[in-house]
């Protein structure tokens, strides 16, 4: 059993005075398969002290030197993306094909993303007699969730680095196997001392120290609407900036014009990805009412033929829930809903046929659902499918926004330019027009209760710059 009890701190690795330890559990045996220790307030201290301590030379680099240094990490990275996915998948449960096709792949996609950008960013700029800097804001506190572990820490990390910042890092203490292999990669990419650190630890210890340290200047959350409100409020004290990806009900809109059933097909299948962790997930099915029933059978068929199993075999498409946690609390969901009169069409609570150890769940979905409901309201972060009948585009508008949260919609439709104009009406971070479902050059980032901020591409960069104008620069 491995033991993860070192954390890295200003270019090596140091053992913590903590004797906290956590069980890391395969989510498909339930089998503890590592241990983690879980830092403590001096550990972010020291992480902090050495970042800081970088930051002065680090700021400095030029554009070049950071580029050699993001090349450096590309190269590292590609060579262990088969480790990763290996560990992504012992750790979090996801099928091995996806993890190799997207868990461990995209990480280096943000990386490839951040040096194209950083290859063509405009870090000064004249503006009357003014020259107007953009400047990097300092040492940066990230805190990462465990469904989907390196893309969350690569779009944080990556543009930081890129921007001349210094990174102190919290992974979530349920996938630390990844995130070691991840700080491998920068260590093997010889980023210099101090530039990135990562403690691992848990939320109320770490994550609380890092979201309150006065020497840390800005923080990015992503993780739920609850953690988002507390290190907002731990923050508060220090003025610090404040980055937060947070959770989504996100409406996946079929107007009356689209190829139906292809559409449906892959909405469905599009919620169950992933087993449904994904904060972006289009788990608000919106269909015309008339279209409603045919809509019903697609849903079935494809739920009923999702392949759920070992994550280590190639085949299937779905392994389990990441933990117990999740585990209780989507079964207790589906059967609140049910309870409450909800139609349920396939799926239900409990463990699929066949499958009697793990943490896997059954691809859920209810009909004739209607909007103001608890299932329809509310994240559940698995695979639970809710099909919203609606009267007209009007109605279907008025739904897919009626939601405290705004991350990202999905809209299908014959016409381009009517996809686009429904688009512009969505209250949501990032509209998906087609099946076209990612563009890593894209902002990623929501409205209301989904969060503050934009990650990817340059919007990546926008969070970790200050902006300084020289007045009379040019006299």
């Amino acid at each position: 059993m491995k033991q993860y009890n070192k954390f890295y701190i200003n270019g090596t690795w140091c053992p913590s005075d903590s004797t906290n330890n956590k069980d890391v559990i395969n989510p498909a045996t339930e089998e503890v398969i590592a241990q983690v220790s879980l830092g403590k307030k001096s550990d972010v201290d020291q992480a902090v002290k050495a970042a800081r301590s970088a930051f002065d030379s680090w700021s400095q680099t030029t554009r070049e030197e950071r580029l050699a240094v993001l090349d450096r990490i590309i190269a590292v990275y590609e060579s262990r993306v088969e480790e990763i996915a290996q560990a992504i998948t012992a750790e979090m449960g996801a099928s091995i094909s996806m993890s190799r096709s997207a868990q461990a792949p995209i990480g280096m996609t943000h990386f490839k993303a951040a040096r194209d950008v950083l290859a063509n960013f405009s870090f000064e700029d004249e503006l009357g007699s003014s020259q107007i800097l953009k400047e990097p804001i300092g040492v940066c506190g990230f805190i990462t969730p465990w469904n989907w572990p390196m893309n969350q820490i690569a779009c944080k990390v990556a543009p930081a680095l890129a921007c001349g910042c210094t990174v102190v890092l919290k992974p979530s203490e349920m996938t630390p196997l990844s995130a070691q292999l991840f700080a491998e990669v920068l260590d093997e990419a010889k980023v210099p001392a101090g530039v990135f650190n990562m403690v691992f630890g848990d939320g109320p210890e770490v994550g609380a120290a890092i979201s309150e340290h006065t020497d840390i200047d800005m923080v990015s959350l992503t993780g739920s609407t609850r953690a988002g409100v507390q290190v907002s409020k731990a923050a508060a004290d220090n003025i610090k900036r404040v980055s937060l990806e947070l959770g989504g009900k996100s409406p996946f809109i079929i107007l009356d014009d689209a190829d139906f059933a292809e559409a449906v097909s892959w909405g469905a299948t599009q919620c169950f990805r992933n087993v449904g962790q994904s904060c972006n997930a289009p788990t608000r099915m919106l269909v015309p009412a008339a279209l409603h029933d045919q809509a019903v059978k697609v849903v079935q068929k494809v739920a009923q033929e999702t392949r759920v199993g070992d994550p280590q075999a190639t085949e299937t498409e779905i392994g389990p829930l990441s933990n117990a946690l999740q585990f209780e609390k989507v079964n207790g969901m589906i059967q609140d809903a049910i309870d409450a009169g909800n139609e349920l069409i396939t799926g239900g609570t409990g463990r699929p046929d066949g499958l009697n150890k793990g943490y896997f769940a059954r691809p859920t979905a209810f009909a004739n659902v209607s909007n103001d409901s608890t299932i329809a309201q509310e994240e559940v972060f698995g695979p639970v499918l809710c099909i919203i009948p609606y009267k007209d585009e009007a109605d279907a508008i008025r739904i897919a926004n009626d939601s405290p949260y705004g991350l990202a919609a999905y809209i299908e439709s014959g016409s381009l330019d009517r996809a686009r104009s429904v688009a512009r009406k969505m209250r949501a971070g990032t509209v998906y027009l087609n099946r076209n479902d990612f563009d890593p050059q894209a902002p990623f980032g929501g409205y209301k209760q989904s969060g503050n901020g934009r990650e990817w591409g340059q919007f990546g960069f926008h969070d970790f710059l200050e902006i300084k104008g020289i007045v009379g620069y040019k006299n």
